[in-house]
């Protein structure tokens, strides 16, 4: 899709970054970080609570440079990374799709498949029924004009900020989020004994693609779980048929223990050693996070797991800089090896990141 200017369109060259609310500031700083290591000349547009952020570039050729360097899985505030087109204002309430058709037309190409999405934010999700039965009449109408095709390599993306207001963009579905929003819906199973265990399953789902979970969530592999009580992240690697050591000196569920997969060691999480290496060290303990970073390292560079995945509690403040500040702790314990770190800020996670990190 290139940049659509059409009587109710306003073209537009950048991106589009949906944000749980009140992170926009963080968002807006990463993707500027990003815009100063390729000297693109952008500049962030956010608004504290909307649940999105608008990265704007000079031109295409300065927007397709940055598409280029950037994939969804590497950014950590953005839950969706969209290309932005055009901005259309003053739907009207009674044939909305009469003026969001033409400038989708204006692009000359179909598309794999088109979402209708608002922020998450208290007046985004006022919006959710709109978007959903707008959304039915929108790929109806496109299907009738051949402008969905399966096959496509792109997704339409319609972002209704409020009844009258829409951000039209586009992703490369290979290099997208595959859920609208970027939010995985995930259902509490009854059996695990916290909501947290959301987090670690969002966090596979989110950080690992699918021939990365098939290779590193095999049945009989080994895990140590720091700070685990009462085991919600223990659940989700014992679902896998994972061993599990659980670290804590709180009570653990008892199920979970009853599964034959759990030694309970009830000891201090940062000074707990394996007796040998595990594939998996994870960690939703409440600290400091760069206390966190610095054990993380720790296990690393001695080898004693293959992955890790962990929580860092952010500060109120300087959010962004706190995660650069983590990456470069571990990244220096690890002795210049390659690092694989992928952080997001989960659906799932409150004020706080989850990040995957392994060596190369």
């Amino acid at each position: 899709m290139t940049a659509i200017a059409t009587e109710s369109a306003r073209p537009l060259d950048g991106f589009l970054a949906w944000c749980r609310p009140g992170f926009e500031n963080d968002c807006a700083q990463e993707l500027a970080a990003i815009d100063a290591q390729l000297a693109t000349g952008g500049y962030a547009r956010a608004r504290r609570d909307s649940g999105y952020v608008e990265f704007m570039l000079p031109d295409a050729a300065a927007a397709t440079r940055y598409a280029r360097a950037v994939d969804w899985r590497a950014l950590t505030f953005a839950r969706q990374w969209l290309r932005l087109r055009a901005r259309v204002d003053g739907l009207p309430a009674s044939d909305r799709l009469a003026v969001l058709l033409p400038p989708i037309r204006a692009a000359g190409h179909s598309f794999a498949d088109a979402w209708i999405e608002s922020p998450d934010s208290d007046a985004g999700r006022e919006l959710s029924g709109l978007c959903r039965s707008l959304n039915a009449a929108l790929i109806g109408a496109m299907k009738r004009e051949r402008l969905i095709d399966p096959v496509a390599p792109r997704r339409l993306h319609v972002g209704l900020l409020d009844p009258a207001t829409a951000l039209l963009a586009d992703a490369e579905v290979s290099r997208s989020a595959p859920w609208p929003g970027g939010i995985p819906r995930l259902r509490f199973p009854s059996s695990a004994p916290s909501r947290s265990t959301l987090k670690l399953e969002e966090a596979f789902l989110v950080l690992l693609d699918e021939a990365e979970r098939e290779r590193a969530l095999r049945p009989g592999m080994s895990a140590v779980d720091l700070g685990a009580a009462p085991g919600g992240w223990t659940w989700q690697l014992v679902r896998r048929s994972i061993h599990v050591t659980a670290v804590d000196n709180g009570p653990m569920d008892a199920a979970l223990l009853a599964s034959g997969l759990v030694d309970h060691r009830r000891e201090d999480g940062f000074r707990y050693q394996p007796p040998r290496p595990v594939d998996w060290l994870v960690c939703d303990m409440v600290e400091q996070p760069r206390r966190v970073a610095a054990r993380i390292g720790d296990w690393l560079a001695a080898g004693w797991c293959r992955y890790a995945m962990f929580n860092l509690k952010l500060p109120m403040k300087k959010r962004h800089e706190e995660v650069v500040l983590c990456r470069e702790r571990i990244a220096e314990a690890v002795a210049g090896r390659r690092l694989d770190w992928r952080a997001r800020q989960l659906y799932h996670d409150r004020e706080e990141v989850t990040v995957y990190a392994a060596l190369r």
